[in-house]
């Protein structure tokens, strides 16, 4: 199945386009370049074309920000269904899976790094994938030879426990040192299931490492993405250690970790003399050491470090035994590895959050840019009449630009207070009043304008509407937004028109219904799904596309609702509903009445 492709303010003109904040992990029907890593994370490159350049120039079709790339640094060539790379004799080389390359025939999860730019590449989706709902499929009615039972269920909190449990299990040791890792990994990928904070992952992950190695101390450390070294991130130490000792890790072992991607098992005794009574082990006892790298999907992210002392008196007692083993390296590198995972994933999570944002902020100023510039235009022509009324004393002039000016200012106060409105988290500020008076209000406002639009403003008030408790700006806000929108959609036809709003009170429903009801020109269906969508405006250059979500905003915050019904040449209806709220006072005297005989 295509995915629908979603155009952004980082779209640009060429074949190579940029969709930044696509968040489509599945394999897609064209092929893509995704930034994984570097500058450009979470920029994501269509290969609708059959040939690309990669660089650093500008005029490239693939542009990447990255001082180490080339101006021209690579050529990806479609080759059959897939693409080839090839290096563009760039200075820092071009490297396919870690591998250096001149050429390379890609495949479907291939990483391209050029410079300190890791992408992804992903083939188009196989046409030809079987259809499983022809085989599979889910019914009600059952044959009754195919008939199932439920035996047994466990819920998900519960699942833990079934590792644990040692009835159900022989007295083996192997089959307890299993069970116990299948725990651990269990306990783990619960763990890091939990959290998109990496910070908070890493402290819980070094939480459990500790529950299940007898560690004296560990740290994490991660890879710095921009100057690719290792950093602390977190460090434990178990309880009677002191916390202040500092730890010392051997370069040459994080190299070798972090390079060979193999974890390691290591001990300052030498095998020589490491039994031996009068070796230095006897005297100083031993410190082991287990490092392992935090190998994810695509790259090393990072390492673990835990050690632990033995002291001499531990080692003649155990008879040389170590408190490191084979199995116990094993499970860290399992651990290590779902960590990895979860790190990955939570860095990809951020740049597609962060791309998402650069795009919503882009589409933002973009739109407000539009129309700051033609309020500016407005306003420059109304001061240009101005200055020649001035100039030729013609006071009717003057009026004319005065008048030009004033639309436009309150054109930028409605957009500010719009803004406002709608990027601020705000409680309602309740008060009591009659929702009657502040539609009035809203009615009474509009009427001068109506009037020059030849347009009929009509106001029926429900008689029976009691006061209660609501935010009066804030409504008043909302219908305002709401008749505004009526009045304009009118006013682009030039043909008289009629506006009719009501109020009702359904006290069945403990409900107060603001009808607003128009015969301009309706809304076309297909616009409907985006009516209350930020900046979705179908008013051209006289909206900001603010009016209708503000006015939801506000509806939600009362929690109630806004509808909508409309239809090409059949006019719109518009529908505030908002919750009944009595005033403390009047709900008692009510419920006082009730209860009378």
């Amino acid at each position: 199945m295509t995915r629908r492709r979603r155009a952004t303010v980082c779209d640009r003109l060429g074949p190579g386009r940029p969709i930044a904040g696509d968040s489509s992990w599945g394999v897609s029907a064209v092929p893509s370049l995704f930034v994984i890593r570097g500058n450009d994370q979470g920029t994501r490159f269509e290969l609708e074309e059959s040939l690309f350049r990669i660089g650093r120039d500008s005029a490239s079709s693939i542009q990447v920000h990255d001082t180490e790339v080339s101006r021209q640094h690579a050529e990806l060539r479609r080759s059959d269904e897939d693409f080839a790379i090839s290096d563009l004799n760039s200075s820092n080389g071009t490297f396919v899976n870690g591998r250096r390359t001149q050429r390379h025939l890609l495949s479907s999860g291939d990483q391209i790094q050029v410079g300190r730019t890791l992408m992804l590449y992903t083939g188009p989706a196989d046409a030809s994938e079987e259809d499983l709902t022809k085989t599979i499929s889910i019914t009600s009615v059952e044959p009754a030879e195919e008939q199932s039972h439920i035996i047994h269920s466990v819920k998900h909190e519960e699942s833990s426990e079934i590792f644990g449990g040692e009835a159900e299990f022989p007295q083996n040791p192997w089959l307890a040192r299993a069970r116990s890792n299948l725990q651990v990994m269990y306990r783990t990928a619960l763990a890091v299931s939990h959290t998109l904070d990496i910070d908070q992952l890493l402290h819980r992950i070094m939480e459990l490492i500790f529950e299940w190695v007898e560690a004296d101390r560990g740290c994490i450390m991660l890879v710095d993405p921009q100057s690719k070294a290792l950093q602390p991130k977190v460090r434990r130490t178990r309880e009677g250690v002191r916390s202040d000792e500092k730890i010392s890790i051997s370069k040459t072992i994080l190299d070798y970790v972090t390079e060979r991607n193999e974890g390691v098992l290591t001990s300052d005794a030498r095998e020589d003399e490491r039994w031996n009574p009068t070796g230095s082990i006897v005297k100083m006892g031993v410190r082991e050491a287990i490092c392992v790298p935090l190998r994810g999907r695509y790259d090393v992210v990072g390492a673990i470090y835990i050690d632990t002392h033995s002291s001499p008196q531990e080692i003649i007692r155990k008879g040389g035994t170590t408190k490191f083993t084979e199995d116990h390296l094993k499970l860290m590198i399992a651990i290590a590895h779902q960590a990895a995972l979860a790190v990955e994933d939570t860095r990809y999570y951020s740049a597609m959050v962060q791309a998402e944002r650069l795009a919503a902020v882009g589409q933002t100023v973009a739109t407000l840019s539009h129309h700051i510039k033609n309020i500016l235009q407005g306003i420059r022509g109304g001061s240009y009449l101005i200055e020649m009324g001035l100039a030729d004393h013609d006071e009717t002039v003057i009026d004319k630009g005065w008048n030009i000016v004033e639309k436009n200012q309150k054109k930028i106060s409605d957009m500010v207070m719009d803004m406002l409105t709608f990027s601020k988290e705000r409680e309602p500020e309740l008060t009591q009043a009659n929702i009657n008076d502040v539609v009035g209000e809203v009615v009474e406002l509009m009427q001068v304008r109506c009037g020059e639009l030849e347009i009929d403003l009509q106001w029926r008030p429900a008689d029976d509407m009691p006061d209660m408790v609501f935010d009066p700006d804030g409504l008043h806000r909302a219908v305002l937004n709401v008749v505004t929108n009526a009045v304009e959609a009118i006013g682009e036809t030039e043909q008289p028109g009629k506006i009719d709003v009501q109020s009702k009170y359904l006290t069945e429903k403990t409900l107060v219904q603001i009808v607003v009801i128009d015969d301009g020109p309706g809304i076309p269906t297909d616009q409907l799904a985006q009516l209350f969508s930020p900046f979705a405006s179908s008013k051209k250059s006289r909206g900001t596309g603010l009016g209708l979500p503000v006015s939801q905003k506000i509806l939600n915050e009362h929690g109630g609702r806004i509808t909508v019904a409309s239809a090409p040449g059949r006019g719109s209806r518009f529908t505030l509903e908002v919750p009944v709220t009595l005033p403390k006072s009047t709900s008692q005297t009510t419920a006082h009445a009730d209860t009378e005989p």
